[in-house]
């Protein structure tokens, strides 16, 4: 679990070094990418305090460049175990929102980074700016044992997945779910049951997950989002998400559930 508090004229610690997504590996393994912060080696303006992380004060370098050997989010995602999740995923979200807001986005001024909160102000019009989260949905749609996933174009291939978008505004998230299930595989849905939530950091978004059954099967792929869909049994599965994702977690409580 994060501590949230903000320190302030810490001398010791750790620091996470990140620049264009990718971040540097600490001095060991074990460490991830976590690096010391040297004894007595004060927190520079050039850092931004994270969070207490297993009691240890935790801050963020943004660098210009990376070096050959570090790693994309998704690659330390693999690697480490689930208890790091929480923490790449705020470093990687306050790094993304500290590199495309630099200026502000109502009058064009620079933005100026406040110390006592995840925060960039704007002296010339007064407007201040906090780290962006897009609320989505993502759901396992099911018949029965049989569950519908789907290809994005973008996914690895043979890989399927649950359905998932964003909630647009004056939207719920329940209203989202029938919709994009409907847009994306043209599905008709009923049944709603949320099961929980991700922060999922490419860039910003929280993942809300649901189960939802069909009460439709046949398929009408959107084929710009999707590019294939299918109804799979649980005896017959193509390549699934990784494990650190709430789609995986969607489909193995499901999978558990029939067995």
């Amino acid at each position: 679990m994060l501590r949230r508090e903000i320190p302030s004229g810490v001398r010791e610690g750790r620091v996470i070094r990140l620049a264009r997504g990718r971040l540097a590996p600490g001095l060991a393994t074990e460490e991830g990418m976590l690096t010391p912060l040297q004894p007595n080696q004060a927190w520079s303006a050039a850092f931004e305090p994270l969070c207490y992380w297993q009691d240890e004060p935790v801050a963020l370098s943004i660098e210009a460049d990376f070096e050959e050997h570090w790693l994309e989010g998704r690659a330390w995602l693999d690697q480490l175990s689930s208890t790091w999740f929480s923490l790449l995923s705020t470093a990687l979200q306050v790094g993304a929102w500290l590199e495309n807001h630099r200026f502000c986005g109502r009058c064009g001024a620079q933005a100026t980074r406040l110390s006592a909160e995840f925060a960039m102000h704007c002296h010339a019009c007064g407007h201040r700016n906090y780290p962006r989260i897009s609320p989505c949905i993502i759901t396992l749609v099911t018949h029965g044992d049989a569950m519908l996933l789907a290809r994005s174009p973008r996914f690895p291939p043979g890989r399927y997945s649950t359905l998932a978008g964003f909630i647009e505004p004056g939207e719920s998230a329940e209203e989202a779910v029938h919709r994009e299930v409907f847009e994306e595989v043209g599905v008709h849905v009923d049944n709603l049951r949320y099961h929980q939530s991700q922060a999922w950091p490419f860039p910003h978004s929280l993942m809300l997950g649901y189960f939802a059954e069909a009460t439709t099967r046949r398929i009408v792929i959107d084929g710009v989002e999707i590019s294939d869909a299918a109804w799979f049994s649980p005896r017959t599965l193509p390549s699934l998400p990784p494990t650190y994702s709430i789609s995986r977690d969607l489909i193995e409580t499901h999978l558990a559930r029939v067995r």
